[in-house]
C-alpha cells in the first residue's frame, strides 16, 4: 500500500484538487445550479474542463446530477451529503484567502463572503 493510500492530505486533494472543484462545491453550497449557471460563476473554466470537473465530483459522490425529462433537457447539480461536510474546509480556505488577498492589498470576491443565500438574480 502506497502511503498516499492512507494520507488524509492526499485523500482530501485527491477529491478537491482538481482546478475548479473547489469552486464548483462553494458555489453548489446556497443552490442547485445548472451548467450555465456554473459556467457564469466559474470564470475561466472552458465548458469541457467544467464538465470533466462535474464528472469527477460526481463519481466522487460529492455532488447529485438530477437529468429532468423535458425538452430542452434540464440538468441540475447540487451537493450529496458527503459533498456538504467539505463546507468546513471550504469555508476555512475562503477565510485565509481572504487574510491572504488582503495582505497582497486585494479585494476579496463579495460572494465568497455572503453568510445568506444568493438570489438568481444576482448570480
Amino acid at each position: 500500500m502506497e502511503y498516499t493510500e492512507t494520507c488524509p492530505v492526499a485523500a482530501t486533494m485527491e477529491l478537491i484538487g482538481g482546478k475548479y472543484k473547489a469552486l464548483i462545491l462553494w458555489h453548489l453550497t446556497e443552490s442547485k445550479l445548472r451548467f450555465s449557471q456554473l459556467s457564469k460563476v466559474i470564470r475561466g473554466a472552458t465548458p469541457k474542463m467544467l464538465t470533466q470537473q462535474l464528472r469527477e465530483l460526481e463519481s466522487q459522490n460529492l455532488i447529485h446530477r438530477e437529468v429532468y425529462p423535458v425538452v430542452p433537457p434540464k440538468v441540475e447539480y447540487s451537493l450529496t451529503e458527503t459533498g456538504r461536510s467539505l463546507m468546513p474546509i471550504l469555508m476555512a480556505m475562503r477565510d485565509w484567502g481572504t487574510g491572504y488577498l488582503r495582505r497582497q492589498d486585494r479585494n476579496p470576491d463579495t460572494f465568497m463572503m455572503r453568510t445568506e443565500p444568493v438570489s438568481d438574480t444576482e448570480r
